[in-house]
């Protein structure tokens, strides 16, 4: 299978090759020429197959890089923990993506890509650098992916003020391969230094690759889970379709269903809940797209992101064209974005009532981000009453012991701690500091690694 750029101007790549380079060379991201076909024989078997099992099965039809037996021991590594799906009333149903090692849903896409990748650099005898910008999770994710794998170094940027602190702990005490850069500025600001960087042809001898959800890396392994979940609580052998709640911030976690959706899972409609970066609910509403600089600061801070890399490749799957500096160079058709996505921004108070009510009416734990998608679904079913029967899910994407001063304000509970974050706190940590400026960041890169 090939990939092209959602720019066009780059020539089709392999999966191997993709997955290695991160950002298309002309700027754009890629996507699969041609997206698999998920047969009803496949999706009536689904619920029975493990969810390495599931995942490797899913992703072997994107590519013959790896055989079936490397990506069946790739997924089997990767997906050792649980990935529950809690029941809260009727059919309404949460996702809980929090029970990785950095006990956010980025550990789904992060170890994946860290055991691909890292087999790809070992069979070529090559070095890596994978530079990536985190808005709260995505650096955790990351870092403990890669952490110790041998020919890749890893260099993260984080918002100097955005992060909670255990979000900053999970990446600044590792240490090894992995390195870190505070920034004083906004997420868009370190992703615009990543991408710049990127296409930088003075720094092409750094072998430099992503590990954002500009890679389509990322995207790939999270379409696994929405089939995963959508076979435990529906019919969709069957043709039964589900209802879909996604907190987005970069949109790759929608991506990621999206290409589920098209690839033949049934889906009722898309629940796309921001926070009060409202940019793509107001496109989808009006048609008309305009970034938000800077992004505005909300609890939901993993999604505090005013120009989304991957609403690109939304855009390109419904014919339009975004360039990556937010020009809308030809316009998708809205009224099949609108037919697919229910688009609703979340005030950072209402999220917080969300937290509240949930747990009071259903002893549901949630944090900021599922909240806004547990918002959002609400606001959906306020509207399509007659959709109250329909299997629904939501995700919860960050455990809610990484925002225990917010849930413990509201609901007077501690959440629990799960293992992978104890004993951060005692823990030293190391990182840079760095203004938002591109001269200095390409120094810092040709002086530490070259």
């Amino acid at each position: 299978m090939k990939f092209y750029s959602t720019n066009k101007s780059a020539p089709e790549v392999t999966l191997a090759e993709a997955l290695l380079m991160g950002q298309a060379p002309d700027k754009g991201l890629y996507l699969p020429r041609h997206l698999p076909h998920l047969s009803q024989a496949f999706l009536r078997t689904a619920s029975q197959l493990t969810y390495p099992e599931l995942a490797a099965k899913v992703l072997s039809s994107y590519a013959d890089t790896f055989t079936e037996e490397e990506m069946l021991a790739i997924c089997t590594d990767a997906y050792d923990f649980d990935i529950p799906i809690e029941h809260v009333t009727d059919r309404r149903h949460i996702l809980r993506l929090d029970r990785g090692p950095s006990a956010s849903f980025k550990d789904f896409a992060a170890r994946f890509m860290g055991r691909a990748i890292g087999r790809l650099v070992a069979r070529e005898n090559r070095e890596l650098l994978i530079l990536t910008a985190t808005s709260g999770d995505t650096g955790s994710a990351v870092a403990h992916a890669f952490l110790g794998v041998p020919g890749i170094k890893v260099l993260v940027l984080f918002p100097r003020d955005e992060v909670s602190d255990r979000q900053r702990k999970q990446m600044t005490t590792l240490g090894d391969n992995v390195a870190m850069i505070s920034v004083d500025g906004k997420f868009d600001d370190c992703q615009a230094l990543v991408k710049r960087a990127f296409a930088d042809p003075d720094l092409t001898a750094l072998n430099l690759s992503s590990a954002n959800s500009i890679n389509i890396g990322r995207l790939l392994p999270q379409s696994v889970y929405y089939i995963y979940a959508a076979a435990q609580i529906a019919d969709i052998g069957n043709g039964e379709k589900v209802l879909i709640c996604v907190p987005s911030g970069n949109f790759g976690n929608l991506m990621g269903a999206v290409l589920a959706f098209k690839c033949g899972l049934p889906v009722e409609k898309f629940v796309v809940a921001t926070n009060a970066n409202d940019e793509v609910p107001l496109f989808i509403e009006s048609g008309s797209y305009q970034k938000i600089e800077p992004s505005r600061v909300c609890i939901s801070n993993a999604m505090n992101v005013g120009h989304p890399s991957n609403l690109a490749r939304l855009v390109d799957l419904y014919g339009g064209h975004l360039d990556e500096t937010g020009q809308m160079l030809k316009q998708p058709d809205m009224a099949a974005l609108k037919q697919d996505f229910f688009a609703v921004s979340i005030s950072d108070d209402l999220t917080r009532k969300t937290i509240d009510a949930a747990y009071k009416e259903h002893g549901v734990l949630l944090e900021p981000h599922g909240a806004v998608g547990f918002a959002g679904l609400n606001q959906y079913l306020e509207v399509h009453p007659e959709h109250t029967e329909t299997p629904m899910i939501s995700l919860e994407t960050a455990h809610p012991a990484k925002f225990p001063d917010e849930v413990r304000n509201i609901t007077g509970v501690e959440p629990p701690v799960p293992a992978c974050l104890e004993g951060l706190e005692e823990k030293p940590e190391a990182f840079d500091e760095m203004r938002v400026d591109y001269d200095d960041f390409k120094s810092y890169l040709e002086r530490k690694y070259r």
